[in-house]
């Protein structure tokens, strides 16, 4: 089980980014989908997690209104829409993915079981 996240950068504060989140090796299209982040010398922290079927999302209080999740189960895959970034959003963003259909959308890094490899995201002020 492989998840491939892709779509990093270096952007200037108030653009816009998308990442991906690519999963091969299963399926996850019944199953929670979630991004979190970790920038040099914190933890790491959730940013946005969606349901199963894509109907339901949340997001950390820090990217609400700017950040948007979704994902086409078709194709495996996980999105990220990072807009009005500011130099804060700098990290290293992680995809996750959940191995439980569960009713609710975890948001704690320790409720899922696959991780992408990261990608870097840097926003210049």
């Amino acid at each position: 089980v492989q998840l491939q996240a892709s779509g990093g950068g270096l952007v200037q504060a108030g653009g816009s980014l998308r990442l991906s989140c690519a999963a091969s090796g299963r399926t996850f299209s019944g199953y929670p989908r979630g991004w979190f982040r970790q920038a040099p010398g914190k933890e790491r922290e959730f940013v946005a997690a969606i349901s199963r079927s894509g109907g339901t999302t949340t997001y950390a209080d820090s990217v609400k209104g700017r950040f948007t999740i979704s994902r086409d189960n078709a194709k495996n895959t996980v999105y990220l829409q990072m807009n009005s970034l500011k130099a804060e959003d700098t990290a290293v963003y992680y995809c996750a993915a959940d191995s439980y259909a569960r009713f609710y959308i975890p948001t704690l890094p320790g409720s899922y079981e696959y991780w992408g490899q990261g990608t870097q995201v840097t926003v210049s002020s």
